[in-house]
């Protein structure tokens, strides 16, 4: 199993195919997020501000180009009736995953930023 603290970085051929869809600054952990992304697999803790953090399983089908789409289950605390599902463009998801190793650099616990989380509840599409 993969744990975000000990990833290998991705073969130079991997990362060369992303790197035009991210910014300079998200370069150096670029790797790292394609590992991750090849696992298929993570295990983290939702954040909740005031309250206790909430054990999550996210998986996803893995291919090889950015422009090909994944689909992501997330899973929390284990129970079938809180599973979720999205499908996103690769570039898209290996983006969240740089941010998934950023917050772990900072907290020590794997978490996916507030926008996955937008669009895996589908926030993002109503109307203002």
């Amino acid at each position: 199993m993969l744990t975000i603290d000990k990833l290998d970085p991705a073969s130079k051929g991997d990362v060369i195919l992303y790197m035009p869809y991210y910014p300079k600054d998200k370069h150096s952990l670029l790797p790292y997020a394609i590992t991750l992304y090849q696992g298929g697999y993570l295990e983290g803790q939702r954040q909740i501000e005031g309250s206790d953090n909430i054990p999550f399983v996210a998986s996803w089908y893995v291919s090889k180009l950015p422009s090909e789409l994944t689909r992501c289950r997330i899973q929390f605390e284990g129970q079938a009736e809180l599973s979720y599902e999205m499908t996103v463009l690769n570039a898209e998801f290996i983006d969240y995953l740089i941010d998934v190793i950023k917050v772990f650099k900072q907290l020590g616990a794997g978490d996916f930023p507030q926008g996955f989380y937008r669009k895996l509840l589908r926030f993002e599409e109503q109307p203002a």
